[in-house]
């Protein structure tokens, strides 16, 4: 069996099925592909389903300190069970909202594993379906994004095995909570995990190859973090190396190194967060000639590849591995191939990133470190949760919001924050990054009282010596 069409996305994940619906508005006959869930990794082992963990180990954090907002709460408790239960529910009806989506599209929805292999004027997608049989389809044009993969390392002994070591996957439905943890990895994966897990009870240490916590975060962001989550019990070892790991029936042993030494940290589970490595296996893409770099395919500011008529997107496509960067990147790739005017390449410096950890963390656009780097004269500016009266009113006050600026032009360079809501907070950021807005500007718009939001605005203003609140 064949068919024909205009566009085949080969992956349902948040990159996949946001091209797919803008191809399909764009009027293109469009199909996708899925080997197994609609919503990819991040709405049904990512992004949603961790935030709906987070949330009720937030709300348990909040029982526990009833008693700070005149309140009764005794004998706080959770049941584990019901609070993944709960996770895995809204994972399954965010799902089924996907399916609607891409019905409502009159988009094709093929479920089988796909290869591709050479065709014109793209890549023929042959899919192979659970039943076993094969349909060969044709198209204008053909975008994978097919995601991406925790990363292991079995030479260390660091390979899931479902059991005592354990991915994101087998971390987010515990039978049972463990009393003790041990982290390899603290980007965000790694430290919401963590997070989550040290608000439920456990004993938690986290391992870091680089020496701070959230290498990826200003140095001055990194530096809070981790001085709020150790006064949570957290522990961590910086500039450490899981030389090997060992299992037993109870337990797991990590021999890790250090610049003062040798220890073994023993847990009863550990959760591997090092990393991703793009899916490029079995597509069939070294016999195409794609160009691959570290498991992932290299592309252009609009997801071409160096194959005509063949695109990619998302985690697939590398860094920064987020689930709005794989939407947005999809949504340029279809305009661009689709003849849109004025379309934009993606700019990977106005991409916010966000990890919701308590206190939680996001950020856009250069690091203090970075933009100096450039060879620039930056103004910075600071200001504190303590300083704000929502946050104190929340009883949320620790926390911080910090800009960077050019100082020759006002150009917005960098916004990292820390605190509560921060990770909706930084939109605004964001669309002033896009708009090119200035100081000068920002420090014109008017912020809603009382609101978390006033401290991004006293934030810009001491960047230039003007803050009214500190």
């Amino acid at each position: 069996m064949s068919a024909s069409y205009d566009v085949i996305v080969v992956g349902a994940g948040p990159g996949g099925y946001v091209a797919a619906i803008r191809a399909a508005q764009l009027g293109h006959k469009t199909a996708i592909v899925e080997r197994e869930h609609l919503g990819g990794i991040c709405l049904n082992w990512g992004c949603i389903p961790t935030k709906a963990l987070l949330r009720s180990a937030e709300v348990f954090s909040l029982m526990q300190h009833a008693e700070a907002f005149g309140l009764a709460s005794d004998n706080a408790r959770f049941d584990l069970g019901k609070v993944v239960q709960r996770s895995r529910k809204i994972a399954g009806q965010l799902n089924s909202g996907v399916g609607f989506l891409l019905k409502k599209h009159k988009i094709e929805v093929i479920m089988g594993e796909a290869r591709l292999e050479k065709g014109a004027p793209a890549p023929t997608v042959i899919v192979k379906g659970k039943e076993g049989g094969e349909q060969k389809l044709a198209a204008r044009h053909v975008i994978l994004a097919t995601g991406a993969r925790a990363r292991i390392a079995p030479q260390a002994g660091l390979a899931p095995d479902g059991n005592r070591i354990w991915t994101y996957k087998e971390a987010m439905v515990p039978k049972d909570m463990p009393k003790s943890l041990l982290v390899i990895g603290s980007g965000a994966i790694g430290i919401e995990f963590a997070s989550f897990y040290r608000s439920l009870g456990a004993e938690v240490t986290v391992v870091e190859m680089l020496d701070r916590i959230l290498p990826v975060e200003d140095e001055e962001i990194s530096a809070l973090a981790r001085k709020a989550l150790e006064k949570q019990g957290m522990k961590f070892l910086t500039g450490a190396q899981v030389e090997k790991v060992e299992k037993s029936a109870a337990r797991v042993s990590a021999t890790i190194r250090t610049s003062r030494g040798t220890e073994i940290i023993a847990a009863e589970r550990l959760i591997l967060a090092i990393g991703i490595v793009g899916n490029v296996e079995n597509l069939g893409l070294e016999a195409l000639g794609v160009r691959i770099e570290k498991t992932h395919v290299v592309i252009d500011g609009y997801g071409r590849t160096n194959v005509p008529n063949l695109y990619a997107i998302g985690d697939l496509a590398g860094a920064p591995w987020l689930a709005h960067k794989a939407s947005h990147e999809g949504v340029i790739c279809v305009e661009a191939l689709s003849g849109v005017k004025d379309v934009h390449a993606l700019d990977p410096m106005r991409i916010p990133g966000c990890t919701y950890c308590q206190p939680q963390i996001a950020s856009v656009g250069l690091t203090e470190a970075a933009a100096k780097a450039t060879g620039r004269n930056v103004k910075i500016g600071r200001f504190p949760f303590r300083g704000n009266g929502k946050a104190i009113a929340l009883g949320e006050a620790e926390g911080l919001v910090k800009t960077v600026f050019d100082a020759a032009t006002g150009e917005l360079l960098g916004a990292h924050m820390i605190g509560a809501e921060v990770t909706e907070l930084i939109q605004g950021y964001v669309v002033a990054m896009g708009m090119e807005t200035t100081e000068s500007e920002l420090a014109a718009t008017v912020f809603p009282h009382p609101t978390l939001s006033e401290m991004m605005h006293e934030a810009v203003l001491d960047a230039y010596g003007r803050a009214i609140h500190i």
